[in-house]
């Protein structure tokens, strides 16, 4: 079996692939190798010994459906490629789009629908959540500078500025509002969503559900660690059936198909668990999934072949991750044949 992978770019803003191919390396009955498909010719991943056999340059998201089909179904002529799992949030569209396709040449996938990501995005969560009754923070989405001075007056300091696929700001005046919004406009674009700020403990849940409404698994997380970027540098499963009760409750009402990430707030001035956001792939920290008992990649993968898959429910709670930095030693002449060909 050969499954090709993305998001292998281990650094600080770490992706999911290289915890994800680790996780499925691990499952006892697993024999195959993997395929890195790399945005950028020094994605960490790229460098690691014996994660995967093969490395291909892939086009950026931007660039659309088309380019990628091409470029997929190219490297499939060479490698023979029997599953695709992408992990990055941008490429998602793309990769839906051309799913089709991708059947039919015989390589499997298995992503949520166009109507699951609509549903959970970030500039139409609030309205999901107050149409099924969970708690969410209150949220505005705008388009302009003008926008965010009316939003302004009806949100009290501090406020949250998001984009509308990455990064996210606490602002405590004005002129925090309009850098982050300007930032976060020229890179990733339009609307911005300017949310109430809730002060609590923060919890994530990662989860796999079949399409059909049922929860294959979920294992539930605090983070212990924090850096400057809001990322969890280290964290632990806990047991807090509320967390998995709002999990299975997300995934019945969207029907939602793949792997998922909640980002949960337990208020402290309400005790109410409020819904921050809905990631729509597997997180970075999935590899503490299967070290806890719930190998949710492995899963996938026999979801895509259309396997019956049994639901789990139990994982063992203080299981922690704590991410380090390594110096990866590599040769130029590896960087220069990816580079000039655009595959290794």
């Amino acid at each position: 079996m050969k499954i090709a992978v993305t998001g292998l770019n281990n650094n600080d803003n770490p992706g999911p692939g290289v915890p994800l191919i680790r996780s499925i390396k691990e499952y006892p009955d697993f024999n195959g190798e993997f395929i890195g498909l790399h945005y950028d010719t020094l994605e960490p991943g790229i460098y690691m010994e014996n994660l995967k056999t093969k490395s291909y340059i892939i086009p950026y998201p931007y660039q659309g459906p088309e380019a990628l089909l091409s470029r997929l179904l190219y490297i499939h002529q060479k490698e023979k490629i029997d599953v695709i799992i992408p992990t990055l949030d941008s490429e998602l569209y793309n990769f839906i789009h051309i799913s089709q396709e991708l059947d039919d040449a015989g390589i499997k996938t298995f992503l949520p629908t166009i109507e699951n990501l609509e549903n959970r995005s970030k500039d139409k969560l609030f309205k999901y959540c107050k149409e099924t009754g969970i708690d969410s923070p209150i949220t505005f989405v705008v388009n302009s500078l003008e926008q965010v001075n009316e939003v302004l007056e009806k949100l009290k300091y501090p406020v949250v500025v998001k984009g509308i696929f990455y990064e996210a700001y606490v602002c405590y005046k004005y002129d925090q509002v309009v850098s982050s919004f300007t930032r976060i406009a020229s890179k990733w674009g339009l609307p911005i969503i300017i949310q109430e700020y809730l002060v609590g403990d923060e919890f994530n849940v990662c989860a796999l559900g079949d399409g059909e409404g049922n929860t294959i698994g979920a294992v539930a997380m605090r983070k212990l660690f924090i850096t400057e970027k809001g990322k969890g540098w280290a964290g632990i499963t806990i047991s807090d059936e509320k967390l998995i009760e709002l999990t299975q409750r997300v995934i019945r009402t969207l029907k939602w198909r793949s792997g998922l990430e909640l980002e949960i707030l337990k208020s402290k001035d309400d005790g109410k668990y409020y819904l921050l956001e809905i990631n729509s792939r597997f997180p970075a920290w999935i590899y503490l999934t299967q070290a806890a008992g719930q190998n949710l990649p492995y899963m996938l993968v026999k979801l895509a072949f259309g396997e019956s898959v049994e639901p789990m429910s139990d994982y063992e709670i203080g299981k922690m991750f704590v991410r380090c930095s390594l110096d990866l030693i590599s040769d130029i002449r590896t960087y220069e044949k990816l580079s000039v060909f655009g595959e290794l």
